[in-house]
């Protein structure tokens, strides 16, 4: 048969035809994958196709066989095979077997999870047992090492999801996690908000080892303002230094750019009093007639002033005071972030049918969250992109 088969040069081209935007599935994947790309590779081709293993599939749907090569594992599951170790017979046989498998697979985890650029090495048990002691909720993750320390914190708005990512990652962080975990904990939160404000402040805390990027402030630019020679409030994006308290922060002067752009023009203010347009003259939206004139001394100083003095007033903490009302646990629920005089206070949950805007009684129900830069501006971050929140105001 081998006598008289094409040389692998010669279907190559097929190959690549028939795979392109498909996903291959084989019993034992590593092994034909591996041959392909090496096949490949000697004709200097870098061959990548996503692809599944049935041996991998097989023992997390179908546990306890005693065996799983092909033959028995057909065998033992009343699949018809012929043709025995030839193409034709083996691959039909393992299409049944992976129709099987699609149909066992309630949770549809061979989508989700085991498509994969490589198959990698199967899961160590204690892997899997965590993934099963999961659930699919918003929350905060805790990765323990077998003393119980603390060796990596995260938030997700699928925990289960996120920590089987860890476990099947091949980066260099990941394979590290895979070999020194041995339990998982996690807080359940249902708000994102509050799972992002738990995560900065216990990274902060407890400093995990591979948790090195958020265990300092990472916010470099913030929102400024000054007055002109001519009495215009100008506003510009620029890096946080010492102790100058900015209106808003951001990650890096990117997203400032983006935010500038986004309320010049919702609250009609001039692109170069906001740093947006360098010019001698008058700025770009002064031309086409949709700025005012402030860039050229024709807006009334008080009414421009006046429509910056509002954008400063909604996104500055300063000496604010409000609840941010987001989801709970629950579907009964409803969490609430206490904000007083401009610091994160606290959080709490409650149910719907109570009432929390009188402070006294928050006050005893609050459990504290630590009020620094990463957590305003993690607020104010989540305020500026969720319309949806409910913010009530504590001010009167």
């Amino acid at each position: 048969m081998l006598h008289q088969a094409p040389k692998f040069y010669e279907v190559a081209k097929r190959v690549i035809e028939i795979t392109e935007g498909c996903i291959i599935v084989a019993h034992n994947a590593k092994f034909d994958y591996r041959i392909l790309k090496l096949e490949f590779s000697r004709l200097g081709y870098n061959f990548e196709c996503k692809n599944l293993c049935t041996v991998e599939l097989s023992k997390q749907l179908i546990p306890d066989l005693p065996s799983y090569s092909l033959g028995k594992l057909v065998r033992s599951l009343g699949i018809p095979i012929s043709d025995r170790h030839r193409a034709s017979g083996d691959a039909l046989a393992t299409t049944k077997l992976f129709e099987l498998l699609l149909n066992k697979d309630i949770e549809k985890t061979i989508v989700k999870t085991y498509v994969r650029l490589e198959p990698k090495r199967q899961l160590e048990p204690k892997l899997n047992d965590i993934i099963q002691s999961l659930a699919s909720v918003t929350g905060v993750y805790y990765m323990h090492n077998e003393d119980g320390d603390i060796i990596y914190i995260g938030k997700s708005k699928n925990i289960k999801n996120r920590i089987n990512q860890h476990f099947v990652g091949q980066t260099p962080k990941s394979k590290k996690l895979q070999l020194e975990v041995a339990s998982v904990t996690y807080e359940k939160t249902g708000s994102e908000l509050l799972a992002l404000l738990k995560e900065s402040a216990e990274i902060k805390h407890n400093k995990p080892k591979y948790n090195r990027a958020l265990r300092r402030t990472i916010f470099t630019h913030g929102l400024f303002s000054f007055t002109d020679e001519k009495g215009y409030l100008n506003l510009k994006i620029e890096k946080i230094k010492g102790n100058v308290k900015p209106i808003t922060t951001f990650s890096n002067i990117q997203s400032g750019k983006s935010f500038m752009n986004k309320v010049v023009e919702k609250y009609n203010l001039c692109q170069k009093l906001c740093g947006l347009y360098k010019s001698k003259n008058g700025c770009f939206s002064y031309t086409i007639n949709e700025c005012e004139g402030a860039c050229v001394g024709e807006e009334i100083t008080e009414n421009y002033n006046s429509k910056v003095q509002q954008l400063i007033e909604k996104h500055s903490f300063k000496s604010k005071s409000m609840i941010v009302v987001d989801y709970g646990r629950a579907v009964d629920e409803r969490s609430a972030i206490w904000v007083e005089d401009g610091v994160i206070r606290g959080f709490t949950y409650f149910n719907l049918n109570f009432q929390i805007t009188n402070i006294d009684v928050l006050s005893t129900l609050i459990t504290p969250l630590e009020h620094n830069k990463d957590a305003q501006h993690i607020l104010q971050s989540y305020l500026r992109r969720n319309k949806r929140l409910k913010v009530i105001s504590l001010e009167d």
